[in-house]
C-alpha cells in the first residue's frame, strides 16, 4: 500500500462537513467510498488537515489516503474524481507520501481561511451559499483596526464555540487582513490551528465593528473577557473557505 496526499476542492453546501456523521453525507464519506471503488476493496479511514463544518467550502483541503501500490498520482487523481461524481468534490492534485509519520493535520504549519461578505443592498443570486449578505455599509478601516487586536498569541475563549473540545483556548493568529473588492469584503486569516468556529466568530464580531454598532476598541475588551457571550454572533458557514494548508515542504510541489 502507498500513502497519498490529496489536495481537495469542494462545495460544502451539500455536506454535513468533512467528518463522517450519522445524520447526512460528509466529504470524508465521499472520498472513502471513491477510494474503495478505485482500489476494489475496503480502505483505511482518511485523515484531513481540517474538519470543516457543514456548509464550509474548501479550495485547498489536504487529505491522506492509503491505496494499493499499483496506482500512480495521475491514476489516483483521475480515478477518485471519476468515482466521486456527481458530488461537488474534486482532487486537484495527488502526491506520494514517503514519510509514514507525515500527517496532513499535525505536520501543517499554517492554515489559511477566507471569509467573503457580499456588502450591497441586493441579495445574492449567483454567489448565494458562498457569501454572507450584509446590506449595511461596512467600514473596512475600522474592521482592520479591530482585526489587528486579534493578531498574535492570545487566549481566544471569547471566540471559541461553547462545544469546542480543544485542550487550550490559546492560539497564535499570524495574519488577519480585511480588504474590499467592489461589493465584496474579504477577510483573510491564517494560523497554525484554530478553535472551533473561531474564524466565524471573528467575522461576526468584525461585522458589528464595520456597521458602527461596536467601536474597534471594544474588541480588546471582548478578547480580555474570555467569555463567548462577550463577542459577536457566529457568522454563517457559507462565506467561509479553507484556502490553503502549508507544510515545511509542499507535498504537491511537483504537481503544480
Amino acid at each position: 500500500m502507498t500513502l497519498f496526499a490529496l489536495k481537495l476542492e469542494y462545495d460544502g453546501r451539500a455536506f454535513v462537513g468533512w467528518q463522517r456523521q450519522v445524520n447526512g453525507v460528509s466529504v470524508q464519506q465521499i472520498v472513502e467510498q471513491a477510494a474503495a471503488r478505485l482500489s476494489g476493496g475496503p480502505v483505511a479511514p482518511s485523515v484531513a488537515a481540517g474538519r470543516t463544518d457543514s456548509g464550509v467550502h474548501a479550495a485547498g483541503q489536504v487529505v491522506l489516503v492509503d491505496l494499493p501500490d499499483r496506482f500512480n498520482v495521475h491514476a489516483v487523481r483521475n480515478g477518485l474524481n471519476f468515482h466521486m461524481q456527481p458530488h461537488a468534490v474534486v482532487v486537484l492534485a495527488a502526491s506520494v507520501v514517503g514519510d509514514p509519520a507525515w500527517s496532513p493535520r499535525f505536520s501543517a504549519i499554517e492554515r489559511s481561511y477566507r471569509y467573503v461578505i457580499l456588502n450591497r443592498p441586493a441579495r445574492p443570486a449567483l454567489v448565494a451559499g458562498f457569501v454572507w449578505h450584509v446590506r449595511d455599509p461596512l467600514d473596512i478601516v475600522a474592521m482592520q483596526q479591530a482585526a489587528d487586536v486579534l493578531v498574535g498569541r492570545h487566549d481566544f475563549t471569547s471566540f471559541r464555540a461553547l462545544a469546542c473540545q480543544a485542550a487550550s483556548p490559546v492560539r497564535t493568529v499570524d495574519r488577519l487582513n480585511i480588504s474590499r473588492f467592489e461589493d465584496r469584503v474579504i477577510i483573510d486569516v491564517a494560523a497554525r490551528s484554530f478553535l472551533h468556529h473561531q474564524v466565524r466568530n471573528f467575522v461576526g464580531t468584525l461585522k458589528l465593528v464595520g456597521t458602527g454598532h461596536w467601536s474597534a476598541a471594544r474588541v480588546t475588551d471582548v478578547l480580555l473577557a474570555r467569555n463567548r457571550a462577550a463577542a459577536g454572533p457566529t457568522a454563517p458557514a457559507g462565506g467561509l473557505t479553507l484556502m490553503r494548508v502549508r507544510y515545511p515542504e509542499d507535498p504537491f510541489a511537483d504537481q503544480q
